[in-house]
């Protein structure tokens, strides 16, 4: 079996810990807020996650270029996986109990997290600035809006 070429220890470089970096403490800051409101996924969930579509789309990008030329080498295929597997998680947080359905929100969070990791193995820093951004202050100011008025609502 040939494989590809191995990449020596001393290529490890600023940018590519700065992207793993970066998408691993997005993530982490992404998974706050479910972890405060005391959800399944939180914290370690959607570091990991972040974390790690940051990893698969650095080495879908790396493989690429190294095999340029050679065979049918799709770096657009880092989202079909991450994508399908980002849904087995949120399909196992999702419930369905006394006829309301919980978790949809955390669902959709952790793809969130998949989606900003993999702008982060990328480097795509507009991007991931302006979705983190966006994200944060929906999730937040959304959830105190939920906290302060719709649930309020919902008690009388």
């Amino acid at each position: 079996m040939e494989l590809n070429a191995a990449t020596p220890l001393h290529v490890i470089d600023g940018p590519i810990l700065l992207r793993l970096g970066v998408a691993a403490v997005l993530g982490l800051l992404l998974g706050l807020d479910r972890e405060l409101r005391g959800h399944a996924a939180g914290l370690r969930t959607h570091g990991i996650i972040c974390f790690t579509c940051a990893l698969m789309t650095i080495s879908a990008i790396a493989l690429h270029k190294q095999f340029s030329g050679e065979g049918n080498i799709d770096p657009l295929r880092v989202f079909e996986a991450s994508a399908a597997f980002t849904g087995i998680i949120a399909a196992g947080v999702i419930v369905f109990s006394r006829g309301k359905v919980k978790n949809l929100t955390t669902a959709a969070h952790l793809w969130l997290a998949a989606m900003i990791g993999i702008a982060c193995g990328a480097g795509q820093w507009p991007l991931v600035i302006s979705a983190t951004i966006i994200a944060v202050l929906m999730l937040t100011l959304l959830g105190l809006v939920e906290d302060r008025w719709i649930k309020r609502r919902e008690d009388e």
